[in-house]
């Protein structure tokens, strides 16, 4: 049987996957362009550039030692701490390789071939792709002003729909939501449809702004919380997040998940990171004034984007492809969002102040001003 042959006993709807593309590796660039991997800034991933505290530092290089081991596939440890810091249960704690793990083992769980899943326009890109790993049916609900359109959404719900996905804020267009706002629509969706409200970007927001979500489980058991520890907790690179949701909903998680996906170094410096709460707030006051700087330097350019709640700003452009290419030239990868809709748009992770720095005037270049 041919190569071609066998692609074709996959489901029709896997066939049809556009693979999710991250954005492009420092080295990757490097070879393409000839550049000295030291003189790039990426700016592209949302990633906390500060990486993680000191204090986690040292926890993973002590987790390290014990890696010819299994992990602890239930995760007590951090989920003790996760219970503790969020009023739960252990039962209401999923940890995932990721926040997006918990996104896709949603889908896993309540998703079938002939479902729908609602979600807006411009929202998470691995929305569209979990539900059509499952053979569901997206649906797609205009933006407005960029920013979720909750009528609309609810609007959209149909006795076939069995998950609704709220980011808030929103990537790429750092749009937010106001918790009042959020829970009175929790509160309208029909309890057999189940709500995944995807806030890895929330420790970013300001303390006034950052609703508590996970104390809403209690009246709407049909909401799903996922978080991560990929942003502003510096650990993209090790993969953790988790979910809190009510005890038979994160158990049907728990069913499918993975035995080991959150590795034991992972789950060590989460641990760590979970407590060390100045560092993630100094995190936060940094990137407002990162936000800031980025602001400042794009007005005085006249170049317009997207009051952001996350750590990266939706700018608009114009010609986004060939800006793009000359930032690469420059040496500065920041992120193209032509797949969320968006051609004239480049999406920009705040970074430190020097990198900040590089990107305004690599654009100032790029844009002759």
């Amino acid at each position: 049987m041919s190569c071609d042959a066998l692609a074709l006993l996959s489901p029709e709807y896997i066939r049809r996957i556009s693979p999710y593309v991250p954005g492009k590796p420092i080295d990757e660039l490097a070879r393409e362009y000839g550049l000295a991997e030291s003189d790039i800034v990426k700016l592209a991933s949302n990633e906390n550039p500060r990486g993680p505290s000191p204090k986690v530092r040292d926890a993973i290089a002590s987790a390290a030692a014990g890696v010819t081991r299994y992990p602890d596939g239930n995760g007590f440890a951090l989920k003790s701490a996760l219970a503790e810091r969020y009023g739960v249960s252990l039962d209401q704690i999923v940890l995932g390789n990721g926040s997006n793990d918990i996104l896709e083992l949603a889908t896993q769980a309540f998703l079938r071939p002939g479902d729908h899943a609602v979600y807006a326009q411009h929202a998470f890109a691995v929305y569209p792709l979990a539900t059509q790993a499952r053979g569901a049916t997206g649906i797609v609900v205009p933006a407005r002003e960029l920013a979720h359109d909750l009528a609309a959404m609810r609007a959209a719900i149909t006795p076939r729909t069995r998950i609704v996905f709220v980011a808030n804020p929103n990537n790429p267009t750092g749009t937010w939501l106001a918790g009042d706002e959020l829970r009175e629509f929790i509160a309208s969706v029909p309890a057999e449809v189940l709500i995944v409200l995807d806030e890895a970007y929330n420790e970013y927001l300001e303390k006034a702004r950052q609703a508590n979500s996970a104390a809403w489980i209690a009246d709407h058991p049909n909401l799903l919380v996922s978080r991560t520890f990929s942003k502003a907790y510096g650990l993209a690179g090790l993969r953790v997040g988790y979910g809190l949701a009510e005890a038979s909903v994160a158990d049907m998680l728990n069913r499918v998940r993975q035995p080991f996906n959150v590795n034991s170094v992972a789950q060590a410096a989460a641990l760590c990171a979970l407590g060390d709460t100045e560092y993630v707030e100094e995190s936060a006051r940094l990137n407002r004034a990162g936000l800031d700087q980025l602001m400042r330097g794009l007005a005085e350019m006249d170049v317009s984007y997207v009051p952001s709640h996350g750590n990266f700003l939706l700018v608009h452009i114009g010609d986004a492809a060939a800006i793009n290419e000359q930032l690469l030239r420059r040496g500065v990868i920041v992120r193209p969002v032509a797949n969320y809709g968006l051609p004239e748009h480049l999406r920009v992770t705040v970074g430190l102040a020097t990198e900040n720095q590089r990107f305004l005037d690599a654009l100032r270049a790029s844009l002759g001003r």
